[in-house]
């Protein structure tokens, strides 16, 4: 009677086995997706630093240096970072160098996005409020790199 007992609880026990291995692998997939999620977050972070050093020396030197407009210098700076920042983040933090142009759209294109939202910025906290532009670029920056992480590693390099 126990070997009866033993010989169909034996598929159950398998069957239990097999999903207990499944969830134990699925745990440590998770696992192993966070850690290169927090990976490519400081590799990001740190890329980004110096585009930021890039982007906020070039406006302080057109802005306050050559004389050029708030905006005018926001674009070109915003451009010389987006555009080292694309070239590091390839190769440094998600490891692609496959399809590099439309790779590069996608990058430029979230990068337009920073342009956007630090001219909404200047336009109100400049423009109307009367902060300086230097701050108000200065200020945007951490904000801008968050929403350009999010979708850069989804988008660009996903």
């Amino acid at each position: 009677m126990n070997e009866r007992a033993d010989v169909a609880a034996a598929p159950a026990a398998r069957a239990a086995q097999a999903a207990a291995d499944t969830a134990a692998g699925t745990a440590a997939a998770r696992a192993a997706a966070r850690r290169q999620g927090l990976r490519q977050l400081i590799r990001y972070t740190l890329v980004g630093g110096t585009g930021v050093t890039l982007d906020l020396a070039v406006f302080l030197l057109l802005y306050n240096m050559a004389g050029l407009h708030e905006q005018a210098a926001n674009a070109i700076s915003t451009t010389a970072g987006i555009t080292n920042n694309f070239i590091l983040n390839a190769v440094f933090t998600f490891d692609r160098r496959d399809r590099l142009l439309v790779r590069f759209l996608r990058f430029y294109a979230v990068g337009l996005s920073g342009i956007v939202l630090t001219h909404l910025l200047l336009v109100v906290c400049s423009g109307r409020l009367g902060v300086d532009p230097n701050l108000v670029k200065a200020a945007s920056l951490p904000l801008v790199l968050a929403v350009q992480f999010v979708l850069n590693r989804k988008w660009s390099f996903g």
